[in-house]
């Protein structure tokens, strides 16, 4: 037996508790049916007298049975063990659905691109027309059904959302776009063209794609190049509007901005920022501590072969790819301190052995890290590097 045999005097405590349940549902019946007659009443004063009843007259809607209409996020994973995915591998027959089957592997999580460094987006939001004026919306993919397809293997749904780097909403509208002094577009030295983070028609134009993605059913939605541009010359850029205020504090205000719109979605918030944001003042706007503040995970870029020599106190990190993620993530533990802000780096898996790739995953679980994505540009992945931590191969 699964139970010891029941007391009497239990079961005596049993049936009376049922019947104190019993009488107060009928009662709790009996009150909804008054209250169902006087609203009735009140509603049929109002249409046959044609005036507005008073406040007094119509029962206030509690506050609880509004919260409690709110969709809430999906479950996120014990451990976040994720690939990034781009629209264009997504639109190949069936090469979707090759990734959702890394699940036999250890997978549960997939990063799609919503919209990518080039400014397109992977399908056509019916609520953004901007996005078709100015080219921006392709239909790579029809992302409820990859979405279901996902959901029904259990694998959880980040969307990720490029931000201010925007070729094609920068030539499109170049009203909205990083200038130069004779007025034309500002573009990196490979040609790329931005957009302005003190736009608040930018803000929109972002955040509405994200709410489609949302309405999708993404679980998550992961914003990138939250910051202000980095490579070509820089000292050459123009911004309309530009204030006195920080620019750490206008990237951060662009994510609560983006939270305060997407929480009625039900969906998390994350934010994918540079390795060395969080040790050093790169002068792009981005503050691990402020950002941190506003979204439910970070998504350090943690890729070893994009340090320099001597960067985190490394001779070579690109050398020590286990070692610089692990001082990587340790640097943004003490920026988040006191935040409620998980973890969850990017790690490379371009260039390197299945057992550095693991050196890297095993360096983020030491430093408490809630997971990990991994990144390869061509969508071809370590999958031995997916295995939950019981069953990973030891690091290299």
């Amino acid at each position: 037996m699964l139970y010891g045999p029941m007391d009497p005097n239990e079961r005596f405590r049993a049936r009376r508790d049922q019947m104190r349940r019993s009488k107060r549902r009928r009662r709790a019946a009996v009150l909804a049916l008054a209250l169902t007659a006087v609203i009735g009443v009140v509603m049929g004063a109002r249409f046959v007298g044609g005036e507005h009843p008073t406040q007094a007259a119509v029962p206030a809607r509690p506050a609880a049975a509004a919260g409690a209409s709110a969709p809430r996020p999906r479950p996120l994973p014990l451990e976040v063990r994720g690939v990034h995915v781009t629209g264009a591998l997504a639109s190949l027959p069936g090469k979707f659905a090759d990734y959702v089957g890394y699940t036999r592997y250890g997978l549960n999580t997939i990063e799609l691109d919503v919209k990518d460094e080039s400014g397109e987006i992977g399908f056509v939001p019916a609520d953004v027309p901007l996005a078709r004026q100015v080219g921006a919306a392709r239909p790579l993919y029809e992302p409820r059904t990859l979405v279901r397809l996902a959901h029904r293997r259990g694998v959880y749904m980040i969307g990720r959302v490029v931000c201010f780097q925007d070729p094609k909403l920068a030539q499109g509208r170049p009203d909205l776009a990083v200038r130069r002094r004779d007025g034309s577009v500002w573009t990196t030295s490979g040609g790329l063209g931005w957009v302005n983070p003190y736009d608040r028609r930018v803000w929109d134009y972002c955040v509405s794609i994200a709410e489609a993605a949302a309405r999708a059913g993404f679980d998550e939605i992961m914003f990138d190049y939250v910051r202000f541009p980095s490579d070509g010359d820089v000292g050459s850029a123009v911004y309309r509007g530009e204030t006195s205020t920080p620019r750490g504090r206008v990237i951060a205000g662009f994510v609560a901005y983006a939270r305060r719109r997407l929480e009625p979605q039900g969906v998390r918030v994350a934010t994918a920022l540079f390795g060395l944001a969080a040790t050093r003042d790169l002068g792009i706007g981005q503050v691990p501590r402020w950002i941190s503040a506003h979204v439910d995970s970070v998504s350090p870029m943690s890729y070893p072969a994009l340090y320099g020599a001597g960067e985190l106190g490394l001779a070579s990190p690109s050398e020590q790819p286990g070692e610089t993620v692990y001082r990587t993530l340790s640097d943004f533990r003490r920026q988040m301190k006191g935040s409620r802000a998980q973890l969850v780096p990017w790690v490379q898996d371009w260039g390197y052995t299945p057992q550095q790739v693991i050196a890297q995953i095993a360096a983020a679980r030491l430093q408490g890290a809630k997971g990990f994505l991994l990144w390869n540009a061509s969508g071809i992945y370590t999958t031995e590097a997916l295995a939950p931590e019981a069953l990973a191969p030891p690091a290299g």
